[in-house]
C-alpha cells in the first residue's frame, strides 16, 4: 500500500461516502501493514513490541511521550477580543488538567495516549459524559482493540473489541500524519524495512557475542610441524574455555611450538557496526526525533553547545509544536460542546520547554514594548497572566528621547525634570510591599501609587 493508493482510496471515499474505509483504501482490503504486518526484506515480524525493543525506538518513543504529557493542558475562555480567563470551572478542565479518570494521572494518560500516536499512528480513548453531554472522564484503549468503519450512511464508527459498536461522539481519536482518511498512518507500518533491518542487526550482534570467538588473537603452529589428536582435543578444549563475550579481549595461553597472531577488526563486523549506527538515524527519522536528543551524536558533532541548543529549540518548534497543535485541535473538536466552540479552547503550558529560550522572549517583549508595538497587558496576555489594572499597562510606550531621523541637531533636548523622591521606595519594606503587589498578594504601596500618577505606569 503506497501513500499514493491511500490518497486515491480517500478520493474515492469522498465520492462513495458509504465505502469510505479507514485511510481510504479499499473496503476489503486487510490492513496488516497497520499493525506492524506485511513481509520485510529482513525476514522480521515488526510489531509494537519488537519496534519498543530497539534502544533508539525506545528512546524516541519516551522522549516524545514524557514531553508531551509533561506539558499542561487548560481549558480557556474568551472574556473579549484581547482577555481570556482560566475556565477552571469548566468539568473538561478537571479531566485535562487534573483526572482524565479514577485510574490515571494526566501524566500517565498522555504518555499512553502518545506512545500509541507514535506506534500506531491513532490513539483512541472512551469518553464519559454526563447527562448534559458534558465530558466527565476518559478512558484509554488499545489500538489493537478498536478498529474504524463507515455505516450505510456514511458515518464514521467505532467497534471495540470486536463486538460493541459506537459512534464517533463516544470515542476521542488522535489521528497522527496521514493522507486525510479515517486513520493516521502507522509509523511502524511505513518503517517497517527500517525497524526489521534494524532487528536484524541487533540478532546478528547478540548471537556473534553469544556464539563467536571472542579473543585478541589466535595461535599459529610451526610450519610443517604435525599435531595428535590429543593435542587438537586440547587446543578445542582450550578454545571452548576463552568462548563467550565474558572472555573478549583475553589471551590465551601458547602450548609450546605455537605463536600467535593479532585479530583486527573484519570488513564484515566494521560493515555491521555502520549499519547499526546508521540504523539509530533512520529510527530517529520515522519518530521525528533528532538523533542528539536520544543521545548519539554524528561524527564531529558534541553532545553540548549552542548549536545543541538551537536543535533543541527547531525539534520544539518543528517537531513538537505540531504535534501539541494536533492534540489542542481534536480536543476542540471532539471534547468541547458545539455550542461552546469559539468560545472555549485548549492550550499546552510549554514555558517550561522554553525556560533556556526566556532571555531572548524577554529581550523581545522589551524591545515591542519600548517601540511602541505592543501593549503590556497584550505582553501579559502572551504569557497567560491577568490583565493590568494600571492605566499605562493598555498604553503603546515609546522611548521619549527618540526622534526623527531629518531632526537630528534642531530638536532642542527636553528638559530635565527634577526626580520626585517621594515616588520612589524608601527601604526594604517599600520593595517588599511592591514585589507583593505585583504577585496579586497585596495592596498597591503608596510610594507606587505616587509614582504612576507622576511618572506612567510600572508594570
Amino acid at each position: 500500500m503506497t501513500i499514493t493508493s491511500v490518497i486515491t482510496g480517500w478520493m474515492q471515499s469522498v465520492m462513495q461516502p458509504a465505502q469510505a474505509k479507514l485511510d481510504g483504501t479499499p473496503a476489503d482490503v486487510k490492513h496488516t501493514i497497520a499493525y506492524g504486518g506485511g513481509g520485510t526484506f529482513a525476514s522480521k515480524r515488526v510489531t509494537a513490541d519488537t519496534t519498543m525493543q530497539l534502544s533508539a525506538a525506545w528512546a524516541s518513543v519516551r522522549l516524545n511521550a514524557r514531553t508531551i504529557a509533561s506539558c499542561g493542558r487548560k481549558v480557556y475562555r474568551r472574556t473579549s477580543a484581547m482577555q481570556r480567563e482560566a475556565a477552571e470551572d469548566h468539568p473538561l478542565h478537571r479531566v485535562l488538567a487534573i483526572s482524565p479518570n479514577p485510574d490515571q494521572t494526566p501524566m500517565e494518560f498522555w504518555e499512553g495516549m502518545v506512545t500509541a500516536l507514535n506506534l500506531r499512528g491513532n490513539a483512541y480513548a472512551r469518553i464519559g459524559r454526563r447527562g448534559d453531554r458534558q465530558v466527565v472522564a476518559l478512558w484509554p484503549l488499545s489500538p489493537d482493540a478498536v478498529s474504524v468503519y463507515r455505516d450505510a450512511s456514511g458515518q464514521r464508527r467505532y467497534r471495540i473489541g470486536g463486538q460493541e459498536d459506537v459512534g464517533a461522539d463516544e470515542i476521542f481519536h488522535l489521528r497522527g500524519f496521514g493522507a486525510g482518511g479515517d486513520l493516521g498512518l502507522s509509523p511502524i507500518g511505513y518503517g517497517r524495512q527500517t525497524i526489521a533491518t534494524a532487528l536484524a542487526a541487533e540478532e546478528v550482534a547478540g548471537s556473534t557475542f553469544a556464539n563467536g570467538l571472542q579473543l585478541s588473537g589466535f595461535v599459529e603452529d610451526q610450519p610443517g610441524a604435525k599435531t595428535t589428536n590429543e593435542q587438537r582435543e586440547g587446543l578445542v578444549a582450550l578454545f571452548n574455555k576463552f568462548a563467550g563475550s565474558s572472555q573478549a579481549g583475553k589471551i590465551m595461553p601458547l602450548p609450546p611450538g605455537f605463536s600467535f597472531k593479532a585479530l583486527g577488526l573484519s570488513p564484515e563486523d566494521a560493515q555491521l557496526l555502520d549499519t547499526r549506527r546508521f540504523a539509530v538515524e533512520e529510527i530517529c527519522r520515522w519518530f521525528g526525533v533528532f538523533p542528539i536528543l536520544i543521545g548519539h551524536a554524528a561524527q564531529g558533532q558534541t553532545m553540548w553547545g549552542s548549536g545543541i541548543e538551537q536543535i533543541v529549540l527547531a525539534w520544539l518548534t518543528l517537531g513538537l509544536g505540531t504535534e501539541l497543535e494536533r492534540i489542542e485541535q481534536a480536543i476542540e473538536k471532539q471534547l468541547i460542546l458545539s455550542t461552546e466552540q469559539g468560545r472555549l479552547y485548549v492550550q499546552h503550558n510549554v514555558e517550561s520547554l522554553l525556560r533556556a529560550d526566556s532571555a531572548s522572549r524577554a529581550a523581545l517583549y522589551s524591545s515591542l514594548g519600548q517601540n511602541g508595538v505592543m501593549k503590556r497587558n497584550e505582553m501579559r496576555a502572551k504569557e497567560n497572566l491577568p490583565p493590568d489594572a494600571s492605566p499605562g499597562a493598555d498604553m503603546l510606550t515609546i522611548q521619549s528621547n527618540m526622534i526623527p531621523l531629518d531632526q537630528l541637531g534642531k530638536t532642542p533636548p527636553a528638559a530635565t525634570q527634577p526626580l520626585d523622591m517621594s515616588s520612589m521606595p524608601k527601604n526594604q519594606a517599600d520593595v517588599e510591599a511592591a514585589y507583593l503587589y505585583f504577585r496579586g498578594e497585596g495592596p498597591k504601596p503608596a510610594w507606587l501609587a505616587m509614582h504612576n500618577a507622576h511618572h506612567g505606569s510600572m508594570t
